[in-house]
């Protein structure tokens, strides 16, 4: 009898540990897409849809509704086909963090000079003393072509002046984003996609809005200045920290510029200020 106990125990026991491999996977993928949703319009999305399956169902069962079941159960594939239109940005940006960690990337370096960070960071100062708007980008590992080309190509080398030049108030590209690689101004008048997180889509304008906006969807850091306060705000991974001076600025972008950014959270959250409008 301990044989065949032993037997069935050592049959049953790879089978349940598989049964816990897949659990932890599937759950740990689910738990990742719903992550990247989180905070999203795709999460009030997702929950209209299951609110109907369920209530469809529910009410197909109790109430014995043979076409409305016959419609939930048919409509499964063309909700399948459906998905990856009404869910582009959120599978987008999961594909680009896959390569990302991949190494699929762009190579090159993701730390900037200092000199680029004192230029950025004294720009930012004088540009908030004049309460003029502005939108810089700064390239890191996922290249901002597509980004560049919506607006007037430059490639030129980044200095204080002309920052200044492109944001001045009357400068015909003064409304769009300056995207920056390395120490170079490749792009100025550019148009970024705009945030639809539902947490922020109220409280910010445009700029703010696109500037959360390009770090949601790649791994650049943003620089944004209020037009109507002047005040500073950094933006990554889809975050907004408000309420910078210069000197702050100068601090935390080296801090974002490092390969593991959870780094930074913690040091950005202590430099927060009670929130204001910007």
């Amino acid at each position: 009898m301990n044989q065949i106990l032993d037997a069935v125990r050592s049959a049953l026991l790879p089978l349940d540990i598989r049964s816990v491999i897949e659990l932890l996977i599937v759950g740990g993928v689910a738990y990742w897409l719903l992550s990247l949703i989180q905070g999203t319009t795709a999460a009030a999305l997702l929950r209209g849809i299951a609110l109907v399956y369920l209530v469809g169902s529910v009410a197909a069962s109790v109430f014995g509704l043979v076409v409305l079941g016959w419609l939930l159960r048919n409509s499964l594939p063309a909700l399948l086909v459906a998905i990856p239109i009404l869910f582009q940005p959120e599978l987008r940006r999961a594909l680009e963090q896959i390569g990302r960690a991949g190494g699929f990337a762009r190579a090159g370096p993701v730390t900037a000079s200092q000199r680029t960070i004192d230029i950025i960071s004294s720009a930012a100062g004088r540009l908030s003393e004049r309460n003029w708007g502005a939108l810089i980008v700064l390239e890191r590992q996922i290249p901002l072509g597509e980004y560049v080309d919506t607006g007037i190509r430059i490639d030129g080398t980044l200095s204080v002046e002309f920052l200044l030049s492109i944001f001045y108030p009357h400068s015909p590209l003064h409304d769009g984003a300056v995207i920056v690689r390395g120490d170079r101004v490749l792009a100025a008048g550019s148009v970024l996609p705009l945030s639809e997180t539902t947490q922020t889509g109220h409280q910010f304008g445009t700029r703010h809005r696109a500037a959360i906006g390009i770090t949601a969807q790649t791994d650049a850091i943003s620089i944004v200045v209020s037009e109507e306060t002047g005040r500073i705000a950094v933006c990554n991974n889809g975050r907004i920290v408000r309420n910078l001076d210069e000197q702050k600025l100068r601090h935390v972008l080296p801090l974002l510029y490092r390969s593991n950014v959870t780094d930074a959270i913690p040091h950005l959250l202590r430099l927060r200020v009670p929130s204001r409008a910007s």
